[in-house]
């Protein structure tokens, strides 16, 4: 069962959901959505819509993780019964945040690959003095050798695999411990560096002197949608790792630490960047290109070895604490039913990087197949569209939406407020049932519509 044990300290288990919640989304996602929208206005919708949406839903996550003491499915099952709820419709649920955590992992652990690939790249000085033709270059070869691809998802995957096989306190407590300390220092070493020898000033004007003028609908949107993915809702992992949380942590305070660590890390690490990305020229909005391409022939420039190095390093650890909690996600699903972990973490490992055959290939051999052309907006999505579109834009927000809706509608008020430490009649607890109940899944089904029409 997967809370059978629990954090050794409430600190470990900040550092290791802060590690999960701290992930590519804030350190390559972020910068570049910063950019296309325009950089302050974005920035400051962007912090808005964490504190008001990404937080209430962390905090519904952890306490529902909390009560039902189990994988999503079990969780769900369990809460369900005791409200005298659907069973097999809020399994089902539970079960929708599962394939969802596990999609995104399928890829994810791709994109993994690319970063220790492009560390090796690094350290061996093959990126050293390279302009942005040749960034490009060096990226479309990575794409075009599903053999590279292959053998860089597998060692990654390796790592997880390795890290879960040890359990929760030998494995991911030890390993966030060390990781994200290692996070913080290379993080803000790197901006420090980038404010010094980089245009410092322009890229504090970009993230900080919002220019309401340039704000659009989709400015909006996609500052939501932002918020509301680095967080990591609605991926099972938040409510996994609750599952193992002790009674006498206090939710609400440790979920407001995760989230504003996660904030602070998305706008330091567009310190880290832009200042880069000004001084060679670079304009902001390259997309998610912006990592792969345009950043390492900045950095070449400017950076050096030691600058390319560190920057990857920086997103290897960003993506490890990230893809351990979904691969988690897995494992405890297999423990409940009896599992040895060894036999969960191979077996979850395993068929994580058979289903990554999918999206490997999507960029070489199978970039041409086109699975769901038969769906309007899918006409040349290719297997690794088809996985991003779906997790993102559907599973996602229907999936942080039936957490709003069950925490807010079908558990007992009474339990939920004594679960989070909060008068049932105080200002806070009315405040997030309110959210919870009417502003939130509004909010996420402005987001559904708007991934369904992507």
């Amino acid at each position: 069962m997967a809370g059978a044990v629990t954090w050794s300290s409430r600190v470990r288990f900040i550092l290791a959901t802060t590690g999960f919640s701290v992930g590519l989304g804030n350190i390559w996602r972020f910068p570049y959505l910063a950019g296309e929208n325009g950089g302050g206005a974005f920035v400051v919708i962007y912090v808005l819509c964490v504190a008001a949406i990404g937080g209430p839903i962390v905090v519904a996550e952890l306490a529902l993780g909390r009560q039902g003491r189990g994988t999503p499915v079990a969780a769900f099952a369990r809460l369900a019964s005791r409200e005298k709820a659907s069973r097999p419709f809020w399994s089902l649920a539970g079960g929708l945040a599962m394939l969802t955590a596990f999609m995104i992992l399928s890829f994810y652990c791709v994109i993994g690959g690319w970063i220790l690939h492009y560390i090796y790249l690094a350290l061996s000085g093959a990126l050293t003095g390279i302009d942005h033709r040749q960034a490009e270059a060096v990226f479309s070869r990575l794409l075009a050798s599903p053999v590279t691809l292959v053998f860089w998802q597998g060692v990654f995957l390796l790592i997880n695999m390795g890290i879960i096989w040890r359990g929760l306190h030998n494995g991911i407590e030890r390993v966030v411990s060390f990781l994200m300390p290692l996070l913080f220092a290379l993080l803000f070493a790197l901006a420090v560096y980038g404010v010094w020898i980089g245009e410092g000033r322009q890229a504090f004007g970009f993230l900080f002197q919002p220019d309401f003028s340039a704000l659009n609908g989709q400015t909006v949107v996609d500052a939501l949608g932002q918020a509301f993915f680095s967080v990591g809702v609605g991926m099972a992992a938040m409510l996994t790792y609750g599952s193992y949380l002790p009674s006498s942590v206090s939710i609400p305070r440790t979920a407001y630490i995760i989230v504003f660590a996660d904030t602070i890390i998305a706008l330091v690490a567009g310190l880290a960047i832009f200042p880069f990305v000004f001084a060679y020229g670079i304009a902001p909005s390259q997309g998610p290109g912006l990592v792969f391409v345009a950043l390492p022939a900045a950095l070449a420039s400017f950076g050096g070895v030691l600058a390319l190095g560190g920057f990857f390093c920086l997103l290897a650890v960003a993506a490890i604490t990230s893809s351990i909690a979904l691969l988690e996600v897995q494992v405890a699903w297999g423990r409940e039913k009896g599992l040895p972990r060894g036999v969960c973490a191979f077996g979850a490992a395993l068929l994580c990087w058979a289903v990554g055959l999918a999206t490997v290939f999507s960029f070489n051999h199978a970039a041409h197949i086109y699975p769901l052309k038969m769906l309007p907006g899918y006409e040349t999505a290719t297997f690794f569209d088809v996985f991003d579109r779906l997790t993102s834009g559907i599973g996602l927000p229907v999936g942080g939406f039936l957490v709003a809706v069950f925490a807010g509608r079908v558990l007992s008020a009474e339990k939920m407020a004594d679960e989070l430490g909060w008068p049932y009649q105080g200002r806070a607890y009315i405040v997030w049932r309110f959210l919870m109940r009417w502003v939130l899944p509004l909010v996420i089904a402005v987001l559904l519509v708007n991934g369904v029409r992507e």
